[in-house]
């Protein structure tokens, strides 16, 4: 294949507008390169846009999701092409062209102002896909409130003009004339120079599949379909109703594995987020009916993930959902009342056992659509026997054509914050390959001129319903009629999503037509959603920094949800408060500085080679600092992965690039001992063997890793028939001999893991199980082999190599941990007792070999780094990320990025593309010139400072220092705006802008004054 290395082109395609698709578009626009996203349906979005909350924190999906649509949709260097596909590859890596089809929409996008009034008067009504045709929508629609394009559109198939020539009326009532009946296929060509893979997946149970009664029993529904139940734009406008009579069901039952581990329907593989998955609908529909029943079924609770299984517990200890693990023999209707029947066998009783439920919720698996089947014959991409994309073990995100990568749910099924970080890989590989080429095709974003404005506040308040997060429970429109009472409020109303696209320019307009010059918005957290209303101010002429949010649904709907008058009276009072402070908010300005094009990266494991080869391969520098004498970290104990796999050739490769990189500065036997700095221009300390190296650097990478749980239990450490499976994987290839005299060996699962002291899955003990068995089994055939299990976690493709276990003749038995094995010797003799819970038989066997899973801790070396840089740890060590859907690889603290054990335990290609991920994140800081600081900062009042230093002994930053002058001064660029020096100054000489005494004041006095307001209300009442 012809190459254009040396002439490339920056620009990329990524064809899928799911969050893994939306993802990637914003890490490669970010870092220099103009983004085509091209996406088949209406709208970007995905099965995400669709997700009614998401586990483990129970988050508004949509909340967590606007924002980043607003930022894709408004980013200057993304052009969005829905409705298309590529019809035609050409060309190489470097620079390929496309033939990329592009269907009409009926609807002119520059035309449309998204009123509606088309959808309004249609008379065709048909089934909305997007509810899982649970709803109705019209023949011209938009998908969903947040939709992006915010544009309407025709369905072809269901509109009567389109279809029949008739009606129109859509045409002849539209204000704007974006009504297009002879809209034509456009066929685009388009130039990049890599394209990315993100086309996601979709439900594999269909009608005609037919399974447990869906598409035959109404209230047999799936797990998308009851997340568009539950959601407050679903059908049901978020109350939980079944679709037979719109009843509330008092029985709601999961099944699991609907689709997936199920080798009759040639789906061998598990399908890995659907556990979750049913455990938040669960949890979910307890907190909408407190009296309705919830129950799952399942074979394996697959709750993987870092918190995962303190969710499981939560579920069935505070939520009280029931699990009941069965096999579902069969589902049947009651016809009296459209009940299913779940019947089952009980193998404790010996019998069949049937339970009656009003709804029945399939979980089901997930495959690739048809779309992507044909894309990948056109591409001639290699798929797996499933349809799904390949990849290697070191290159997880390349798929088999050089320049096209893979991120998301193509690659194998995974849950949100997988894919978001495999975007970022994706983003990083594609901008390795056009690094020559950034920022030659970018367009530069115009910032509107700031309008001067009056001097009288002009106050806006937009409340927010969030849904049904804020709306059922605070009464907004009591909020709403007291609100515009207010002194100062020229303007308030409310929206369905305060941060969605449509309401960002919604926004837009009303400050210019109502000549608002103070914003209060009321919704949830400033901390997720501030940066996304600032930015709107701007597009309207309007400085940032004259915005302030009231946080109800945090302080108000979510804590107070069983009291909704409490709740709406603590709304006013809120809002109140931002008001008041709104009123005393003044414009701010930003400044900006030089930024180091260097970046550190703390750890020589997987994750830290490969996060600096992704920065280095850019053409930065970085500095790599490791503790031990040599690189490769916790997996130079692995011999090999469950797919066959060389975890050693992989340390081989990636410790001779790093080595022999020219932008790579090894630092071996070192410590990071000082760091200070802020974002884009941190400088440290590393200590080498005695020597103090001083080191200037953009941003940070925490790849401090890992290391393998030491068992107290089961006797190791005291007798050496007992090992770990690292050590047992070590054995077996390094003795053969030893291998083939092994007769009976028992593997114990969860050591050290899932246990009150230590509540997570260390995900990666199953497969070690699974490995090393197939393995023996391989060299020794004759061997028995007994692994004891709590559940079997060999999630996604993992599945087919328990199946290969299973086949081989190795035996799975089921213990619980209340009734643990017991490992002890007798006249010399190893003996394992242990009970199975299927069968409730006693067992006792006296193996060669006792094999312990023991789990992955974190290294001891974050506790100091944590320290060092400030960050936030879990209870148990592992470090802490700013979100864990949407920010998997960020900390809260700006400027430094996570990858591999640190975060928590994992496989080496989910390390090494998460610390690709990592690379990529630190690019967008590491390949500007300058960075803006905020506003917020703080700022001394020289001729009253005293120099007493207090300032300098508290900023956990280092930011104050006394000048030549002999006072303090704080650089904007390293102030933080936390505040602390200007609440401890003794003589009050520090002042922290967007926080003054007068604001803050203003504030606490609105409070105060309502307090008072509702006790001498009170206090009337109780005299009349």
């Amino acid at each position: 294949m012809e190459s254009y290395l040396n002439s490339p082109v920056g620009k990329a395609m990524v064809v899928g507008g799911g969050i893994g698709g939306i993802q990637c578009a914003l890490d490669l626009a970010d870092t220099g390169f103009y983004v085509y996203l091209i996406e088949k349906s209406h709208t970007l979005g995905g099965t995400m846009a669709r997700l009614d909350k998401t586990f483990p924190t129970n988050d508004c999906s949509t909340c967590m999701f606007s924002p980043k649509l607003v930022q894709v949709a408004g980013h200057a260097n993304i052009e969005i092409l829905p409705l298309s596909r590529i019809l035609e590859l050409n060309g190489g890596p470097g620079r390929f062209t496309a033939r990329v089809e592009k269907q009409p929409r009926y609807i002119n996008e520059e035309k449309c102002i998204s009123c509606g009034k088309c959808a309004e008067k249609c008379p065709q009504k048909v089934p909305d896909p997007f509810n899982g045709e649970l709803g109705i929508r019209k023949a011209a629609f938009l998908t969903f409130p947040q939709a992006v394009p915010l544009k309407y559109a025709l369905d072809a198939e269901n509109c009567l003009y389109l279809t029949k020539g008739k009606c129109g009326i859509c045409k002849k009532i539209c204000p704007a004339q974006a009504v297009e009946f002879d809209q034509k296929p456009e066929i685009i060509r388009i130039e990049a120079g890599a394209v990315v893979i993100s086309t996601g997946f979709v439900p594999a149970l269909t009608v005609e599949e037919g399974e447990f009664g869906y598409g035959r029993y109404r209230n047999v529904v799936t797990s998308l379909q009851y997340e568009r139940m539950l959601s407050a734009t679903g059908p049901y406008d978020g109350h939980l109703r079944r679709p037979s009579d719109e009843k509330v069901p008092r029985k709601v039952a999961w099944i699991q594995c609907v689709m997936s581990r199920d080798p009759a329907r040639n789906r061998p593989f598990c399908s890995s987020v659907c556990c979750m998955h049913a455990a938040k609908q669960a949890v979910l529909t307890r907190s909408h009916e407190p009296d309705t029943e919830a129950t799952i079924y399942f074979m394996d609770i697959r709750a993987h993930g870092k918190g995962f299984d303190e969710y499981i517990d939560r579920a069935r200890f505070r939520h009280g959902v029931q699990y009941r693990r069965s096999m579902i023999s069969q589902v049947y209707l009651n016809p009296e009342n459209e009940n299913l029947i779940i019947e089952t066998f009980d193998h404790h009783l010996n019998r069949k056992i049937e339970e009656e439920y009003d709804l029945v919720v399939l979980s089901s698996g997930f495959k690739p659509s048809d779309d992507f089947i044909d894309l990948a014959k056109q591409l001639d991409l290699v798929t797996n026997f499933y349809g799904f994309l390949t990849t290697e073990f070191d290159e997880p995100v390349a798929t088999s054509r050089p320049g096209v990568f893979v991120c998301g749910g193509i690659e194998a099924p995974k849950d949100i914050p997988e894919t978001v970080i495999q975007a970022g890989a994706a983003a990083a590989e594609a901008s390795i390959l056009l690094s020559a080429a950034r920022n030659t095709e970018i367009v530069i974003d115009k910032i509107p001129d700031e309008k001067p404005i009056e001097t009288t506040p002009r106050v806006g308040v937009l409340v927010c319903h969030c849904g049904t997060n804020i709306a059922g429970v605070v009464d907004i429109q009591k909020v709403l009629d007291y609100v515009k009472t207010l002194p100062h409020v020229i303007f308030a109303t409310d929206f369905m999503f305060t941060c969605s696209t449509e309401t960002q320019q919604a926004i837009v307009d009303l400050i210019k037509d109502k000549r608002l010059n103070r914003i209060v918005v009321a919704a949830c957290s400033p901390k997720t959603h501030e940066p996304l209303f600032q930015d709107t101010l701007r597009e309207a002429g309007l400085n940032p920094y004259l915005f302030e949010m009231a946080s109800i649904r945090d302080q108000c709907s979510w804590v107070h949800g069983n009291d909704p008058e409490k709740a709406t009276e603590k709304s006013k009072e809120l809002i109140r408060a931002s008001v008041s402070r709104a009123v005393q908010l003044e414009p701010l300005y930003e400044s900006s500085y030089r930024v180091v094009n260097k970046g550190l990266v703390i750890g020589g494991g997987v994750a830290g080679m490969t996060a600096a080869l992704t920065i280095a391969d850019q053409g930065f520098h970085v500095h790599l600092v490791e503790k031990s004498d040599r690189l490769g970290g916790f997996a130079r104990n692995l011999k090999f992965t469950l797919e066959g796999n060389s975890p050693a050739s992989l340390i081989r490769y990636l410790t001779e690039r790093v080595t022999h990189h020219p932008k790579i500065s090894v630092y071996l036997k070192s410590r990071l001992t000082s760091h200070a700095g802020h974002l884009g221009a941190f400088n440290g300390t590393v200590e080498k063997q005695g020597e103090s190296i001083k080191i200037q650097y953009g941003t940070v990478i925490a790849a401090t890793g890992g290391r393998p749980y030491e068992p107290d239990e089961y006797l190791y450490g005291q007798d050496e028939r007992i090992l770990t499976q690292v050590e047992f994987a070590k054995r077996l290839m390094e003795d053969p001999s030893w291998t083939r005299r092994l007769k009976r060996i028992v593997m114990i699962q969860c050591v050290g893991s899932r246990e009150p002291d230590f509540p997570y899955c260390s995900r990666v003990c199953c497969a070690a199980a699974v490995k090393n068995s197939i393995k023996l089994k391989e060299m020794n055939p004759g061997a028995q082999i007994v692994v004891l299990y709590r559940d079997v976690r060999t999630f996604g493709f993992k599945e087919l190599y328990y199946l290969k276990a299973r086949q081989k003749g190795v035996l799975f038995f089921r213990y619980i941990p209340e009734d643990k094995p017991e490992v002890y010797v007798e006249s010399g003799k190893m003996i394992v007792d242990f009970t199975d819970r299927s069968s409730h038989q006693n067992f006792r066997v006296e193996p060669d070999l006792v094999v312990l899973s023991s789990g992955i801790r974190p290294d001891e070396g974050a506790k100091q780094i944590a320290r060092l840089l400030k960050l936030s740890t879990t209870d148990k060590g592992f470090f802490l990320e700013a979100h864990v859907k949407l920010k998997p690889v960020e900390f809260a603290t700006s400027g430094v990025f996570l990858a591999g054990l640190a975060h928590s335990p994992r496989f080496i290609e989910e390390t090494v593309t998460m610390a690709k991920s990592a690379g990529q994140q630190a690019m967008k800081i590491i390949c500007k010139e300058k960075l803006t600081t905020s506003a917020a900062v703080a700022v001394v009042q020289p001729d009253i400072c005293a120099a007493c230093l207090v300032c300098v002994r508290v900023c956990p930053y280092g930011a104050p220092f006394i000048n030549e002058e002999g006072v303090s001064q704080i650089p904007p660029s390293a102030c933080m705006g936390c505040g602390i020096c200007a609440s401890e100054c003794p003589a009050n000489a520090i002042m922290l802008k967007h926080c003054t005494d007068d604001q803050v004041v203003a504030k606490i006095d609105a409070l105060l004054e309502s307090a008072l307001e509702i006790e001498t209300g009170n206090r009337l009442s109780r005299a009349t």
